[in-house]
């Protein structure tokens, strides 16, 4: 495959409106989701019934309290979210500068491995929660897998956070001998 020579300076062009845009939407999801969280304490079934959500009697009770402790954990993770495209950004800025192997780069890229890593732990309690919340309800199949994907993510993150402070290191040592 073939890849134009300006396709690289058109991605870094392109990442800092779109990395602005996602820091945006993310922002309206976790508003939207802190809506719906305060209509569902309103009494009745408003909310309920906007979504066409019909509870049976017997599990109203447990399934709205799931759906608000889903709720809480989502705001949490665009909280998680917006620290991952944020850190990005500072570093498409540094790329964009033409200074990417720099420490505070490496530092960037570690937290995005640890806020990735809690975005998975949330993943993962969201799955518990509904698993929870529906156990008592065969009718509802819950189809809640594992992806090794963001996993390997994390790792990845990890070993390339460990590569730009060896690249800013070496540039360093680079620097003092010339």
């Amino acid at each position: 495959m073939n890849v134009p020579p300006n396709a690289p300076t058109a991605a870094l062009a392109w990442s800092r409106p779109l990395i602005r845009a996602l820091i945006v939407l993310n922002l309206l999801y976790a508003a939207g989701v802190l809506l719906m969280f305060v209509l569902s304490l309103i009494p009745g079934t408003l909310l309920w019934d906007a979504l066409g959500m019909l509870f049976p009697a017997e599990h109203r009770g447990r399934i709205v309290f799931g759906l608000r402790t889903i709720m809480i954990v989502g705001i949490a993770a665009a909280g998680v979210v917006d620290r991952v495209l944020r850190q990005l950004l500072a570093i498409v800025d540094t790329v964009r500068a033409g200074d990417p192997f720099v420490s505070g780069n490496a530092r960037r890229l570690e937290a995005i491995a640890w806020w990735v890593l809690l975005g998975e732990g949330l993943r993962l309690l969201i799955g518990a929660i509904a698993l929870a919340t529906t156990s008592s309800m065969p009718e509802l199949d819950l189809d809640l897998h594992f992806s090794a994907a963001p996993w390997l993510a994390v790792l990845l993150l990890f070993v390339l956070a460990r590569v730009f402070a060896e690249g800013a290191r070496m540039r360093s040592d680079l620097e003092g001998t010339v």
